[in-house]
């Protein structure tokens, strides 16, 4: 027998949350998030997110076993001002049961009959910051902090139960040489010149602090085209800000900025923290802090998280000045492999970045939807 919960209780939460950790136990390349991190991100009174969307989070138990879970999640935003009718769902996770796949996803079907939306889709977050997409190639690799793991058969579940992919993201791995190649430094130099651009150094934290509000501007104005954005308000932005700055360095950070002081572009990369998340097991004390802070010193396999340029400067070459600086920065490191994280696989203008560093694609992730 398949019975549906709905979560009330903070015990619930908590089931919910570590379901995963159960499911993947032996799997090596499932990478578990942090439980107090999601507890808070699943909580209204502590994620502004709440401000613009709402959520209800179900159990599915199978002979009174845990089984799945999933998140009805409706975006304000996208729904009365963007104009698209769709009840989304997230944080879903199942075991190879079909009917539990399928009782799940008919609960969230239900909730957008019932406010009359006219599609569902996912998985998806909150928002288009968040994670996103049924993994569908790319199974024997880790995920990175920002992405989920599905075992092969959740994406054969949805095409069995006539669901059809909608956004499809790719992954790709990036080879760095030794010593930066002659062309990218001098049209680096040539385009600094040019636009009178030079690069935002920080020594701390602190002294980033100052233009996270001007990334996240220049990230809207960057993706507003994509089939999946949905504008970062103010009190998301300060949230992010909270809850990854722990997280980044300012080595990792590549800010340019023009004559005026203006910034116009910026990059952020990580080393990867997949195997310290791996050992820390969904929790920083006691050790987890410590594999953080390894794998923030030492390691040769970075994350390519952000890039944001500003309209007037796309495709002027700007980005020679950023992986300038960045291979500097891997060269120093000692790191000789780049992840990217997932980019929409019609945003060609990103995958030509990475042209002259061998790459490679060996993830790929989409959401499925399908008309209530």
């Amino acid at each position: 027998m398949i019975e549906i919960i709905p979560v009330k209780t903070a015990r619930e939460l908590k089931e919910f949350v570590t379901f995963p950790f159960a499911l993947y136990k032996d799997c090596p390349y499932w990478v578990p998030p942090l439980i107090k991190d999601e507890m808070e991100t699943l909580d209204d009174t502590k994620n502004p997110v709440f401000k613009n969307a709402e959520a209800s989070y179900f159990i599915a138990k199978k002979d009174g076993k845990m089984a799945g879970r999933i998140a009805a999640i409706i975006n304000q935003i996208e729904v009365n001002e963007q104009h698209k009718r769709k009840v989304r769902f997230g944080w879903f996770d199942v075991i190879d049961d079909i009917k539990v796949t399928k009782a799940l996803l008919e609960t969230v079907i239900e909730i957008g009959r019932e406010r009359q939306l006219e599609y569902i889709e996912g998985p998806v977050g909150f928002s288009n910051m968040e994670k996103a997409g049924i993994l569908t190639m790319g199974y024997e690799e880790m995920n990175t902090m920002i992405t989920w793991y599905h075992y092969p058969y959740y994406a054969k579940h949805f095409e069995e139960l006539g669901f059809e992919k909608q956004a499809t993201w790719v992954e790709f791995k990036l080879s760095i040489p030794p010593s930066i190649k002659e062309k990218v430094a001098k049209f680096s130099s040539i385009i600094r010149e040019r636009y009178g651009l030079s690069v935002i150094r920080f020594r701390n934290k602190k002294e980033i602090l100052p233009y996270v509000d001007q990334m996240f501007d220049l990230l809207n104005k960057t993706y507003n085209t994509l089939q999946t954005f949905v504008p970062i308000q103010q009190y998301q932005i300060d949230y992010y800000k909270e809850k990854y700055f722990s997280f980044i360095h300012p080595d990792y950070i590549t800010c340019i900025k023009d004559k005026e002081g203006k910034l116009i572009a910026f990059s952020v990369v990580m080393p990867s923290f997949s195997k310290a998340l791996k050992k820390a097991n969904g929790k920083l004390f006691p050790f987890g802090w410590w594999h953080i802070l390894r794998a923030q010193k030492k390691n040769d396999l970075a994350a390519f998280y952000l890039i944001g340029i500003d309209p007037e400067y796309q495709g002027k070459g700007v980005t020679a000045i950023i992986f300038e600086e960045m291979q500097n920065l891997f060269n120093q490191k000692g790191i000789s492999k780049v992840e990217t994280n997932p980019e929409l696989k019609e945003n060609t203008a990103v995958q030509v970045l990475w042209k002259d560093y061998e790459p490679v694609q060996h993830k790929e992730r989409s959401t499925f939807r399908k008309n209530l």
